[in-house]
């Protein structure tokens, strides 16, 4: 079966010095690494899980914005939900285009500024399931956490464009309130009002690893800082947020998703 539409599919990590991230990748999350592109093009590192690819990385030294991950979400018709950005008044930084038996993608920034790939996957991939977000299974993604300027209107925004939907919310005292969010029966995340101005409008993810409290020290011994946690969260997990030794932010979580 193919993913459903607005659910994430793939994620990239886009920075200045490839060599590191895959050595401070690799050793945390387990990933392995198969190299892609064709001589003399521009080469594509994949991240792959139990076998199967669920990531990648492209070098780039002045990316804008710095290294960050980006999400790819799916969706029917990349062109009309680049539109529905358009008309909200968010901007787009890449195509829309096709990529040769991958599928059509668009680099768009969300009328408050967060990035995110759109794609629809060509044909030649078939309609297997995607499995690079998962709630429970190791060395996929299972958290995505949308850092937003104001929710209350990037939630119908995000409604729009992904079907995403929030039917519950947690508070968090001053900090305003956390809501979850759901496309369908699947929650993929939450999504929150950023606390100062200094804090980066953008989507976070947290990948999960065995023993967050160990990833924390692997984090510290491969160059990367560490800047908040290890913690516990509602839902009997632990996950701590670092900045890679590359400049890009990651979340890693670990525990039993209750």
């Amino acid at each position: 079966m193919p993913t459903p539409y607005g659910l994430p599919i793939w994620y990239e990590l886009i920075t200045g010095d490839a060599a590191a991230a895959k050595a401070f990748y690799s050793g945390i999350v387990g990933w392995t690494i198969t190299e892609f592109g064709p001589p003399g093009g521009t080469p594509y590192t994949i991240w792959n899980a139990d076998g199967v690819g669920v990531g990648g990385l492209v070098e780039m030294a002045d990316a804008p914005g710095g290294p960050a991950w980006v999400g790819y979400f799916h969706v029917a018709d990349v062109d009309a939900k680049v539109a529905v950005n358009t008309a909200a008044g968010g901007k787009t930084h890449m195509g829309p285009l096709d990529l040769p038996n991958v599928g059509r993608i668009a680099l768009i920034a969300d009328p408050q500024g967060a990035p995110l790939y759109l794609m629809t996957p060509d044909s030649a991939m078939g309609d297997q399931e995607s499995t690079a977000f998962s709630r429970t299974l190791p060395m996929r993604c299972a958290w995505h956490e949308l850092t937003t300027l104001d929710t209350s209107t990037a939630l119908p925004f995000y409604g729009d464009l992904l079907g995403l939907v929030s039917t519950e919310t947690m508070s968090m005292g001053p900090m305003g309130d956390y809501l979850f969010l759901d496309v369908g029966e699947t929650r993929i995340g939450a999504m929150m009002n950023r606390q100062s101005p200094e804090q980066p409008v953008k989507w976070s993810f947290y990948f999960r690893v065995a023993d967050v409290d160990a990833a924390a020290e692997q984090v510290k011994a491969g160059g990367g800082t560490v800047i908040m946690g290890p913690m516990d969260v509602p839902g009997g997990e632990r996950i701590v947020i670092a900045i890679d030794p590359t400049g890009a932010s990651v979340g890693f979580v670990s525990g039993v998703q209750q």
